[in-house]
């Protein structure tokens, strides 16, 4: 069986000496907001030429830059993205506003993104693209229609880290970016965390002090903060992990090409090819297919592991019914996440086991 996701294999990297900096961590007896967290931080500011704050999960890094913001009101985003995003707008205690994605992409669509910003269902406080996939938004018009609206744009870059469109990286265009260093993620902890990146210094230094119950210095308070704090451990291992993303993310973007080669012209949908290769770090390969779960079924039987993201749009998830959605609101998103389909694609997936993947998808299609 070729598993859609395969972690153990990364972790055992001899180069990530991931044991000798475990051990560090431990020997220290510092496990909370210490020299490990910030040398992370260090590092990653480095790399995106950003300021940077280490928090608990790619959630709470939204939550906490919609906060250090202030932004009020509805939140403009989109319906196939993963929840986590909606929950974060909500535990901020903004309000979802949705759009459309374009077809081509499977992104926020700039042309809804306009019609919506100039008829605005409430005050709208952000906009908050989601770079999925891998792959970044069209930034140029989005951060154009939200600049002459007057508002922000926070950034989700939980699936795109290390995406740059002529070395500008994705979460370093608008307000502010927030990563998820999720273990499945291009950058993966082994556990939970996340960031907060943003060109303006203070916006992170309120993000650092929101990450710690608002404390500007011990017990004094001056925000409204709550406990969301990078751990040493995770950041010692990120740390270790970062001066290799960029290896894996060409990795990403070689089986990304090798599947769009092999499967084009066929029955399937997929995303178009981006037209600048770096602005896209294949976390995922979606292909489309209007009997997905029957594909699903004959890979699997086939010994091909596969994903479903997301089966349900987000504004027909029953926990979010009370914001007023409807099915037919979002045609092309509900479209999209009813038939997509995640192939394996990580880093140490081997050339024979993608062609084992490509095998399987061709022989399943005529049967469908």
């Amino acid at each position: 069986m070729i598993p859609f996701a395969q972690l153990r294999a990364q972790t055992l990297l001899p180069e990530l000496e991931l044991e000798k900096v475990t051990r560090r961590v431990l020997e220290s007896g510092w496990f909370i907001l210490g020299p490990e967290l910030q040398a992370f931080e260090e590092a990653l500011a480095a790399h995106f030429g950003a300021p940077t704050a280490g928090v608990g999960s790619g959630t709470e890094a939204l939550n906490l830059a919609l906060r250090a913001l202030d932004v009020k009101g509805g939140v403009v985003t989109v319906p196939n993205t993963a929840v986590p995003t909606v929950c974060a707008i909500l535990e901020a205690g903004c309000r979802p506003v949705f759009v459309d994605i374009d077809p081509e992409t499977g992104l926020m669509d700039p042309k809804a993104l306009a019609q919506l910003l100039e008829n605005p269902p409430m005050e709208i406080g952000a906009v908050m693209p989601v770079h999925l996939f891998g792959r970044m938004c069209d930034m140029e018009q989005i951060l154009e229609l939200s600049a002459a609206h007057g508002c922000p744009v926070i950034e989700d870059v939980a699936q795109a880290t290390g995406a740059n469109i002529e070395g500008r990286f994705a979460g370093t265009l608008g307000s502010a970016g927030c990563f998820s260093f999720y273990p499945t993620k291009n950058l993966g902890a082994c556990g939970d965390g996340g960031a907060v990146v943003s060109r303006d210094e203070s916006t992170i230094e309120r993000v650092m002090r929101m990450r710690n119950y608002g404390e500007s210095q011990k017990n004094h308070i001056t925000d409204r903060g709550i406990n969301s704090r990078l751990d040493e451990m995770q950041a010692a291992i990120l740390q270790a992990k970062l001066p290799h993303l960029h290896t894996w993310n060409q990795r990403r973007r070689n089986l990304g090409k090798r599947y769009h080669q092999a499967l084009v012209g066929t029955e399937l949908e997929m995303p178009s090819w981006p037209r600048d290769e770096a602005s896209h770090v294949f976390h995922l390969f979606p292909i489309l297919h209007p009997r997905r779960d029957d594909l699903c079924a004959k890979l699997k039987n086939l010994g091909v592991g596969t994903a479903m993201h997301y089966p349900l749009a987000a504004h027909l998830q029953p926990g979010f019914q009370h914001l007023g959605y409807a099915v037919g609101d979002f045609p092309v998103a509900e479209s999209f996440c009813s038939r997509t389909l995640s192939l394996p694609l990580y880093p140490e997936l081997e050339d024979a086991q993608q062609e084992q993947v490509i095998e399987a998808v061709l022989k399943a299609l005529p049967d469908l």
